[in-house]
């Protein structure tokens, strides 16, 4: 890590451990990239996925897919006020109840430790009025992944915008 000084502020300048797991690996972006397709084809709206990407990111402290799924978010056309409230969208009027459904899965399925029986029978009745088997198979996909690529970057501590 460094730090560059300015006039008026200082901007510390992160870099990597070693490059991207992702593309050392053999197959390792197929792999990886084959559960983002599965998730994406699985008839779950895209600003859904993006919301649920962007929450668990937020709760790994994954810079790179924070700034990643926010730039996304935004592409998808959401308010400002949206985009800041993922964070605490419980108390935010910014969401339908699908979505609601979607990010409350999200925290739940990353943070497994924080609960012996992480989806309740309650959860699940909600998701399953919001989506169908297939989608909730995509929700599942999509939480997933962002969990495996938040953890490779928490590892080599991948900075935001650069791969």
């Amino acid at each position: 890590m460094t730090i560059t000084t300015t006039a008026s502020s200082e901007v510390v300048t992160h870099k990597a451990r070693m490059p991207h797991p992702a593309f050392l690996l053999e197959g390792g972006i197929d792999a990886i990239s084959g559960v983002n397709r599965a998730a994406q084809a699985a008839g779950v709206p895209e600003e859904i996925l993006h919301l649920v990407s962007l929450r668990a990111s937020q709760i790994n402290g994954c810079s790179w897919c924070v700034v990643d799924h926010s730039r996304q978010i935004v592409e998808d056309g959401a308010a400002p006020e949206r985009l800041h409230a993922v964070a605490a969208w419980r108390d935010a009027p910014y969401f339908t109840a699908a979505e609601r459904a979607a990010l409350e899965l999200t925290e739940v399925l990353t943070r497994l430790a924080d609960n012996h029986d992480p989806v309740s029978d309650e959860l699940w009745t909600e998701l399953s009025t919001h989506f169908d088997r297939k989608q909730l198979s995509g929700l599942l996909f999509e939480i997933g992944a962002i969990n495996v690529w938040n953890r490779l970057n928490a590892a080599i501590r991948q900075p935001a915008g650069s791969f």
